[in-house]
């Protein structure tokens, strides 16, 4: 048996089962944990330059590998989706964000195969970011380009 539902009636029953959301809550909670994280790639830069005397170029690149091990890492245990769920976006910042959806697609792929599941699959996610960062790049590169042209 179908039921059929209007409507403005499907409107008002999907009103009173959808979660309530908290803005300002979320916005504040993303902006605490994004500064954490930032404040722990900034620790994590200062203990490479103190304890290896490297550059701060090539502390910067060590930090970046240490956060795409750490989100790849927590995405196979299962868990980073529970703490995105709870810190909002704060934890997405664009490199432990891509990292994720790279790691995620890889493990929802890995049954069928290292060619078509994993290596096919693998961007599915992440793709449109690389994409659409590439096409803003070149936008914005060749504006930089005319304004110095011009002036």
């Amino acid at each position: 048996m179908v039921i059929i539902m209007k409507n403005s009636k499907y409107d008002k029953f999907a009103d009173m089962h959808k979660a309530e959301e908290h803005r300002v809550r979320n916005a504040f909670l993303a902006f605490l944990v994004g500064g954490l994280v930032g404040m722990l790639g900034e620790f994590i830069i200062e203990v490479l330059l103190y304890n290896f005397h490297i550059s701060r170029s090539d502390a910067s690149t060590f930090m970046i590998m240490i956060f795409i091990f750490i989100a790849s890492l927590c995405t196979a245990l299962g868990f980073f989706d529970k703490l995105v769920t709870k810190f909002k976006c704060g934890l997405l910042i664009p490199i432990t964000g891509f990292a994720h959806s790279m790691t995620s697609a890889a493990l929802d792929y890995k049954n069928e195969g290292p060619i078509y599941g994993i290596g096919s699959n693998v961007f599915k996610l992440a793709g449109s970011v690389i994409l659409y960062g590439v096409v803003s790049a070149w936008i914005f590169g060749m504006i930089r380009y005319l304004i110095g042209v011009i002036s």
